[in-house]
């Protein structure tokens, strides 16, 4: 027994490049390659009966926590009679530094670390969580950004099945996987800047968390299809066999891209635009470019080209990769999707950053009060929090989010209708939104040879 009343480390990372609305976490936190942490909020102990509710935080495969203050799990414990778990794992080169070419059979794994640790903490929730509170039989993991990416890694995991009954992908996705050649290529330039040769990588374990940390530098972190601990894309190129019961929530935001720093959110010219256009979509004609222009303006009147292209660019990373994991689910045919995409605008930075990436996130946790730029007279802010925590702990109890007499009936995805609710200050369901932009893009995404950003 010891006495719990403090967060444990995070695992080792680079500084935070986000926004700091984003990157608002206690700078004393402490980091560690002892990171491996479970934090539970529940209402009362004992009991065995309430729905869990796991969450895998966000910033990619490489930064961030389990005990960022907007991933505080006590309101929507106390408020909706359910047990919140959050945790820390491995992360970046702990956790996903691929070794298995190189190294041989003792770094088979090490690719996927990161993600076993989230497996042996859902193994942990299934044996302890009953005397916590919680139902160890009716467990959901949800996730934002990274974390939207970890939970769709788990439904492809062999080691997973069984651990969990519902997911939740909020604006993060993870169809393909990293395949193991290329995740070689950043292990080979992990030991390059580290002056070790491929027979040497046992030295890595001499080194101290600094220099591992400063061999990483714009390199790409990302669960490995090793055959093993993730035998294939779980998206790819079909929605793995795993998880086919499994019923899905997903969405994105509409202004995803407005998040970091440096992003373009002042209004610019048509040249601008359009340059712009063919950066976000790359491999495009300047044809193409003026067409999705003009395809955006006539679906929207009225709109500006800095909201063009923050929508458009949305549209093409986030939006686009969590729409294909939906349909891949939906061809199963064994489990609901529902999917969901976010419009209402944020107060920050005079409104300029609108429904930005995160910004979804203490409206599940019941926790816009913690967001103290969500001030003044944005009091729908309110209203919003209580339909999408009441959806959000719905789904997690019964597998469908419908809320009788808080919601609009929301119907499950599938090809045809592609029936979204639009969440916003008014909830609406709406059949294939935008539809027209995203056939546009997808036209002008295969014509030019665009990949999709998973």
């Amino acid at each position: 027994m010891r006495e719990c009343t403090e967060y444990g480390p995070r695992s080792p990372q680079a500084p935070s490049s986000l926004i700091s609305e984003v990157a608002a976490v206690d700078r004393r936190e402490a980091s560690g390659e002892d990171c491996l942490r479970i934090n539970v909020f529940t209402p009362a102990l004992g009991g065995g009966r309430r729905p869990v509710m796991v969450w895998l935080h966000g910033g990619g495969y490489s930064q961030a926590s389990g005990s960022f203050i907007i991933y505080n799990g006590a309101n929507l414990a106390r408020r909706r009679d359910v047990v919140v778990v959050t945790l820390n794992h491995r992360l970046n080169l702990f956790g996903y530094l691929y070794l298995g070419e190189i190294g041989g059979e003792q770094y088979a794994d090490s690719g996927n670390a990161g993600m076993l640790d989230i497996v042996q903490a859902l193994q942990w929730v299934h044996d302890n969580i009953a005397a916590l509170g919680g139902d160890p039989g009716n467990v959901t993991i949800f996730g934002q950004s990274g974390g939207g990416g970890k939970v769709c890694t788990l439904m492809g995991m062999p080691a997973a099945r069984g651990l969990f009954h519902k997911a939740i992908a909020q604006s993060g996705s993870n169809s393909t996987g990293m395949p193991r050649a290329g995740a070689t290529r950043v292990a080979q330039t992990v030991l390059e800047r580290l002056n070790l040769k491929p027979n040497q990588v046992e030295e890595l374990h001499t080194l101290s968390t600094d220099q591992l940390l400063g061999a990483i530098r714009g390199l790409n972190f990302a669960p490995v299809v090793d055959g093993r601990s993730l035998p294939a894309g779980p998206f790819d190129p079909v929605s793995s066999p795993l998880s086919a019961t499994v019923p899905l929530l997903c969405g994105s935001m509409e202004t995803e891209v407005a998040w970091t720093r440096g992003a373009v959110i002042d209004d610019i010219d048509d040249a601008k635009l359009k340059a712009q256009i063919k950066q976000d979509v790359r491999g495009i004609s300047d044809a193409d470019a003026d067409s999705l222009m003009a395809t955006y303006r006539k679906a929207r009147p009225g709109i500006s080209n800095v909201d063009i292209h923050l929508i458009l660019a949305s549209d093409n990373t986030v939006r686009s990769a969590i729409q294909h994991v939906a349909e891949r689910k939906t061809e199963t045919k064994q489990a609901p999707v529902y999917m969901y995409y976010f419009t209402w605008h944020s107060p920050v930075h005079d409104g300029k950053l609108k429904a930005y990436h995160t910004l979804d996130i203490p409206f599940v946790f019941e926790n816009v009060d913690l967001a103290t730029s969500m001030t003044g007279a944005h009091q729908d802010r309110y209203a919003l929090q209580d339909r999408m925590s009441a959806a959000w702990t719905n789904f997690a109890r019964t597998g469908n989010p419908n809320v009788k007499g808080l919601l609009p009936e929301w119907p499950a995805f599938d090809t045809s209708q592609r029936a979204t609710m639009v969440v916003g200050s008014d909830w609406r369901v709406v059949n294939d939104p935008n539809g027209e932009e995203r056939r546009a893009l997808m036209a002008v995404r295969k014509q030019g040879g665009a990949d999709n950003v998973d």
